[in-house]
């Protein structure tokens, strides 16, 4: 790949600089898979350069969760460490900004044993529940940003010689994140967010009431929004000014449903990698907000454990518009992985709700965004239900009926 190097260190400092917008004296915490350590530090350093207090390593391996889940004795999934919970706690207490870089094995946990999954999701839940909050609600800066690794590459470009398959695969990051090799993907992104601040903008003034989703796989699904709801797009904002971009890349307007609002079917348009395994060919009925029905033509115990894992999983807390002509979307390129898939279609998650998407959301405390219509969880997992055909009808508190998204893309 031609100066790859150099695009390299410039991904680097855009995740440090307009990602996170690090500032002068904060501390990092930069969590990597071992596989992509070199790039870690190459985070490392950008992140110095600009004045970063400390930078505070968190590498794992997959293979050995993988393993842990496998083998390990029963009772531990029933159980969170204490040093894990002021490890993620204290530093986000404190203000450091999160920086989760990497990729994985989209079926890495196949085989492992969904029950397993289940309880160690809830074992965190207490204990997690403060740093969830802080990055949920934007207290503190966050960034999520990918990187090829093997496994993830050859299932992305299957057939394809391994080195091809991760040339093929930096191809496709670079381009999503708008790095060319010219140095001036920062500029590309100013323009980018201008963007979608202005169609959040537009989102904001029309103050819908409910959105109706309609395709030719059979989604017709009506979602209520709530009083005082919020569109966000591209950068959030801490309470302290600092302005992130939690998402690299990003292409996507979001909110957040009302709890009890959202009725009908709707189907998946892409498969789901979730907890280490893919699953394919489902849809969801809802009723009152609530997931009724569920079926999957593959890995329908692992969506089970999705949105069964806690009581409000199976309830609404995203909706999500992203045009069906984008650059991801247009790359053709299946990804198996929320970060990119996501940003390619319009989805939906099941789950928390961000507490942004509510006029003075940041300053609530969780019975507060609940007395607001807004669904909290542990859970916050994305599917991707936009197709070519995909129409969005809005409609105002006044009764009008206003096309949002007429054959996959925006009609504002």
């Amino acid at each position: 790949m031609e100066n790859k190097e150099a695009k390299l260190k410039e991904y680097a400092r855009l995740l440090i600089e307009v990602g996170l917008n690090l500032q002068k004296g904060q501390t990092l915490m930069l969590s990597s898979p071992v596989e992509c350590a070199d790039f870690a530090l190459l985070c490392a350093d950008a992140a110095y350069d600009v004045g970063c207090r400390e930078v505070v390593p968190d590498l794992f391996d997959m293979r050995l969760i993988r393993e842990k889940y496998l083998r390990a004795a029963d009772e531990i999934f029933d159980e969170f460490p204490e040093w894990k919970r002021h490890f993620e706690t204290d530093y986000a207490e404190a203000g450091a900004a999160s920086l989760s870089v990497g990729g994985y094995d989209p079926e890495i946990l196949s085989g492992v044993d969904p029950d397993r999954l289940t309880r160690a999701d809830r074992a965190s839940e207490k204990p997690l529940e403060r740093s969830r909050h802080l990055y949920m609600a934007n207290i503190v800066p966050w960034c999520i940003a990918s990187l090829p690794v093997p496994a993830w590459a050859k299932k992305v470009f299957p057939g394809c010689p391994e080195e091809e398959a991760m040339e093929k695969l930096w191809d496709a990051i670079f381009a999503a994140v708008r790095i060319t090799g010219d140095g001036k993907a920062v500029e590309r992104w100013k323009e980018h967010l201008a963007v979608m601040e202005a169609r959040k903008n537009r989102l904001n003034a029309l103050r819908f009431k409910s959105l109706h989703y309609t395709n030719s796989l059979g989604t017709d699904l009506t979602v209520e929004l709530p009083e005082g709801h919020l569109w966000a797009a591209g950068t959030s904002v801490t309470p302290k000014g600092q302005v992130f971009v939690a998402n690299m890349p990003t292409e996507e307007i979001f909110t957040a449903p009302l709890k009890t609002g959202v009725n009908g079917v709707v189907y998946a348009a892409l498969p789901l990698s979730d907890s280490g395994n893919i699953i394919d060919g489902f849809h969801f009925v809802v009723k009152d907000g609530r997931i009724v029905e569920y079926h999957a033509e593959k890995g329908e115990e692992f969506l089970r454990h999705a949105v069964e894992v806690d009581e409000n999983a199976s309830y609404f807390g995203e909706v999500a518009l992203v045009p069906y002509d984008s650059v991801i979307s247009n790359m053709g390129i299946l990804f198996y992985g929320s970060l990119f898939d996501e940003n390619a279609r319009c989805h939906l998650a099941f789950g928390d709700a961000y507490p942004e998407c509510i006029e003075g959301g940041q300053d609530m405390s969780q019975e507060e965004l609940q007395a607001h219509g807004l669904n909290h969880s542990i859970q916050h997992c994305d599917f991707m239900i936009g197709t070519a055909d995909l129409s969005i009808i809005g409609t105002t508190h006044e009764g009008e009926e206003i096309p949002v998204f007429v054959n996959g893309n925006f009609a504002l």
